[in-house]
């Protein structure tokens, strides 16, 4: 609704100005009430039940009550986040992806590590006998120092 005051019934103006200040229709704050006081979805047989007392009769549960109360009193202390991803479970739209620059520095990221501990695994399980743990990966016998037969005096 957009003007809560317009409400003739308190109780459900209550209701109205807490999803107005969430940003969420109505009966998505039903449903935020009722996992928040059941700790469980809103079975759909309840829901349709809940729906209709609510939009044509303009009966509002308790537990609605309470939630609604709880959210205008967030919002008098200043402590409330309208963009708060648990109030916005139930938005079909609502959904921060990451910007495309981060997802490819994340690809590109896992794909040096991929490189990096492949190379590292390469040169630990090699045959031959390494000097180092890091490329080049020379063999202690290249490292050895040469003797020149010619250059042997006996």
């Amino acid at each position: 609704m957009l003007h809560p005051d317009r409400e003739d019934d308190p109780l459900r103006a209550e209701v109205v100005r807490a999803a107005n200040l969430l940003q969420i229709g109505e009966f998505q704050l039903l449903q935020l009430a009722y996992k928040s006081w059941y700790a469980e979805e809103m079975p759909a047989p309840i829901c349709d039940a809940i729906f209709h007392s609510y939009m044509l009769h303009s009966e509002v549960p308790a537990w609605a009550r309470h939630y609604a109360r709880r959210v205008l009193a967030l919002a008098e202390r200043d402590e409330l986040d309208d963009n708060d991803p648990r109030y916005h479970v139930y938005d079909a739209e609502y959904y921060k992806a990451l910007p495309l620059g981060a997802r490819r520095l994340m690809v590109a990221v896992m794909c040096l590590a991929f490189v990096v501990v492949g190379g590292l695994a390469v040169g630990h399980f090699a045959p031959i006998k390494s000097t180092s743990l890091l490329p080049p990966y020379f063999d202690s016998k290249e490292l050895a120092p040469h003797r020149d037969s010619a250059s042997e005096t006996p």
